[in-house]
């Protein structure tokens, strides 16, 4: 291998070779670009649920409802704003007018649900590939190398004057391909990983921040709006005191 380029190892390999290089190269491109992808999404939603998160709990403690809710509009990537604004969306025309009920939250805590999972369900699109990826790509090298074994044996087999040689030759340029998938699969498994505490971390923080609201609509009911805690909470830590959006 030391000895020849990449291109004369191209130029050497047979056709079935080649299509498992190409194969591994599709793989290792496709599951970069989604986890670069992803990265940029969830790096500009924490970004605008840090700018979010101090005005949205402002307006509440105001019990500014309509700027609440046109503030959660105008931060569309921000999840924590989505879920959020689409709660009171729910039950603003009832706050307005004094008339909630406990089956009114129990309303708005529904919505609250269905507005996660389709949260939850956007943030894990992809995940599957870059599984796919990592638990793959070394079988597909493990594939090429067999292949490749097979076919120095059977050249030293079909050429009487074919020494070791050109049999180690063959096998170590065979051996290239599990190296191969090795490398595509080991950035896959630690991306896959990663991105799954991520959404785990975000699906917390989603979870804590709509129960607040929930405890705040709750003690609107008994004529207690402007008196919650939901600002110091939201703004600044989820329970174990670490901040939200970190």
């Amino acid at each position: 291998m030391g000895q020849h380029s990449l291109s004369e190892l191209w130029a050497t390999m047979p056709p079935f070779a080649k299509i498992i290089w190409l194969a591994l190269t599709i793989m290792s491109v496709w599951s970069l670009s989604i986890a670069i992808g992803k990265w940029w999404t969830m790096r500009r939603a924490q970004a605008e649920t840090r700018k979010f998160a101090p005005e949205f709990a402002q307006f509440l403690e105001e019990d500014n409802l309509s700027e609440a809710i046109n503030l959660a509009d105008s931060y569309k990537r921000s999840y924590v704003a989505r879920v959020l604004g689409g709660a009171l969306q729910e039950v603003k025309p009832l706050i307005m007018d004094g008339s909630v009920t406990v089956s009114d939250i129990n309303s708005a805590e529904r919505a609250i649900e269905r507005e996660m999972i389709m949260m939850v369900t956007e943030l894990k699109r992809g995940l599957s590939l870059l599984a796919t990826v990592g638990s793959t790509a070394p079988f597909v090298g493990l594939l090429g190398t067999t292949m490749g074994v097979v076919n120095a044996f059977g050249a030293m087999a079909s050429s009487a004057s074919a020494g070791l040689g050109t049999i180690s030759a063959g096998i170590s340029e065979a051996l290239i391909a599990t190296a191969f998938g090795l490398v595509v699969a080991i950035p896959a498994v630690w991306l896959y990983n990663f991105f799954q505490t991520k959404v785990d971390n975000l699906n917390a923080e989603m979870t804590y921040v709509s129960k607040e609201l929930i405890d705040y609509l709750i003690r609107g009911v008994s004529g207690e709006f402007g008196r919650s805690r939901f600002t110091r909470e939201f703004n600044t830590s989820v329970p174990g005191n670490h901040p939200i959006s970190q």
